[in-house]
């Protein structure tokens, strides 16, 4: 028998109403924020994602699926969002129009890693990417935006943690502070560690790796060295959340796991999901652009893995069912069979869900049926209700019946 790849999952028909219930729920809040969508191709030229996403990341260095193409090009499934949106924004000139530009993407990613709950090699995630405006108030509206999200799909017992990695410039003292603390521990350090100790010595502070948390525990922290302007950014994003309502801790430790981040960094955690907590994380890249040839035009973003999101709402039960058949149709006998097929088809046609009988159940097997469909009605067809010509419709919650004539069907649903 042929089976799924490890790590994948198929998503089937009774649970594709969860999905869906997630994806409409991130186009609608994207609605609300004025971002519009914006789809990119399921693989890149390997150099978009090893110049966006960093040399220095795990992802990068660890888990791109990546492979020569029949022509011997290096191409590579996607692996996070914003690299191949940055790509399409300078590509196709999008900096040129009216700035703020924001869109978002629900799209499918690739990691070669360890699949483990919430996290498969095949991924999806829902993102949003605003360009053009270096204002702490876009910061906001982002997180704002995220905040949202997550409060119309019901997730509870969750917190934001915010923290500024500063710019270029004030990182580089920070940098050398940060290496004289570690330089002590340097031979304890796992082998990636000792590589991002020279190209990005913050990513040490985001490693994963046990020994490296425990080293990294009294670290200095980012705050202290924040350049006047980085320090008022970061102030000012503050003010508006708290102007916002919002709920925020800061966390000097987040860095997040890529190297395009600057400024504002951020992440909604749970409690509810082990270890990998994060739901949904993002920031800050306003040299992101540049670096793919654009100009200096600023960018912030975030990604939520909707798998991660389905396993909160799935373990707190709040997913709304999408039962939504109107009306089943169950017929007895060849010339209720054709009528009773009519009278769906003039029901879809009418935009109202009408199901019938294709398996030559008796009536009882049909009600039986048409209740695990979630009908809301069901309609009787004999050879009586062919010769008056009307059907005979049953309510299913209140167990009311009444003839409607053939003719009326339609409106009898409206």
């Amino acid at each position: 028998m042929i089976t799924l790849p490890k790590g994948t999952k198929d998503v089937l028909p009774d649970n594709s109403y969860k999905w869906q219930f997630v994806e409409n729920t991130a186009r609608e809040t994207a609605k609300v924020f004025n971002a519009k969508e914006i789809r990119t191709p399921v693989f890149e030229h390997t150099e978009v994602f090893a110049r966006g996403v960093g040399e220095t990341t795990d992802i990068v260095n660890k888990e791109m699926y990546t492979f020569l193409d029949k022509g011997g090009r290096s191409v590579t499934l996607k692996p996070e969002g914003t690299a191949g949106v940055v790509r399409s924004f300078v590509e196709s000139g999008l900096y040129a129009g009216a700035l703020p530009l924001k869109t978002y993407y629900i799209t499918p990613c690739f990691r070669y890693e360890r699949p483990q709950a919430g996290r498969l090699r095949e991924f999806h995630q829902f993102g949003v990417e605003f360009f053009g405006s270096t204002d702490a108030g876009i910061d906001a509206e982002v997180i704002l935006l995220a905040k949202t999200f997550l409060d119309k799909l019901g997730v509870k017992n969750i917190t934001l943690y915010i923290n500024s990695i500063g710019c270029k410039e004030c990182r580089k003292e920070y940098h050398n502070a940060l290496k004289a603390y570690l330089q002590k521990n340097y031979d304890k350090l796992c082998d990636l560690c000792k590589d991002r100790y020279e190209k990005n010595p913050m990513r040490i502070l985001d490693c994963k790796n046990e020994n490296c948390k425990a080293i990294t525990e009294n670290a200095p922290s980012i705050l202290d060295y924040l350049c006047d302007d980085c320090k008022a950014h970061f102030d000012r994003v503050q003010s508006l959340l708290k102007a916002a309502g919002v709920e925020y801790k800061i966390d000097p430790k987040i860095v997040r796991g890529l190297d395009y981040y600057t400024k504002t960094v951020f992440e909604f955690v749970s409690e509810n999901i082990g270890a990998q907590g994060t739901v949904l994380g993002g920031g800050r890249y306003d040299g992101l652009v540049e670096q793919f040839g654009g100009g200096k035009i600023a960018g912030i973003g975030f990604a939520a893995g909707i798998e991660r999101l389905l396993l909160l709402l799935e373990s707190a039960g709040d997913i709304p069912n999408d039962n939504n058949l109107t009306v089943y149709i169950a017929p007895m006998g060849d010339d209720a069979r054709l009528k009773a097929f009519e009278l769906v088809t003039a029901l879809r046609g009418a935009g109202i869900s009408a199901e019938t009988d294709y398996m030559n159940r008796g009536i009882k097997s049909q009600f039986k049926y048409a209740d695990k469909l979630g009908a809301k009605f069901v309609g009787v067809l004999g050879s009586d209700e062919i010769a008056g010509g009307v059907i005979k419709i049953k309510n299913m919650q209140s167990g009311e019946e009444q003839n409607v004539p053939f003719g009326s069907v339609t409106e009898f649903f409206r």
